[in-house]
């Protein structure tokens, strides 16, 4: 067994790019928006289910029994830097696309003190600072 700390925040970090998006994309802000075409719709909902694919792995690498511990919660940290990477990647290349984080019948930008902030880049930063935290933390420990 790991130490539960990483495991758990580990688990945290999966869950945010599997089950959180998997809520929130599979419904009519996504996957049945009608102001989407059918194959962005197939596209989302592709991506949301193989997210949820390698959260399965990954899942199994933070909480299985055996050796290699620190290899494997480490294994587990990078299909996350991944998932992550990938959203900001997007982020930062939407004007190479015409991008948007929102459409008008999507989930609205939070507003905070007169600031316009969008829910997915908030929360995807404070997670993908916990997996930088929590690899720094196992390479710091040795697991």
């Amino acid at each position: 067994m790991g130490p539960l700390w990483a495991q758990i925040l580990l688990t945290l970090v999966t869950l945010g790019y599997s089950l959180v998006p998997a809520r929130a994309d599979l419904n009519r802000t996504h996957a049945t928006n009608p102001l989407w075409t059918g194959h962005a719709r197939y596209h989302v909902v592709w991506q949301v289910t193989s997210y949820v694919g390698v959260a399965l792995v990954a899942l199994f690498l933070i909480w299985a029994p055996g050796p290699f511990v620190l290899a494997r919660l480490l294994l587990a940290a990078c299909l996350a830097g991944a998932a992550y990477g990938g959203f900001f990647l997007a982020l930062a290349s939407m004007p190479r696309y015409a991008g948007r984080l929102a459409d008008e019948n999507g989930v609205p930008p939070l507003v905070l003190g007169g600031l316009r902030v969008d829910l997915n880049v908030a929360v995807f930063a404070l997670v993908a600072v916990a997996l930088v935290g929590t690899v720094v933390g196992l390479l710091v420990t040795g697991g």
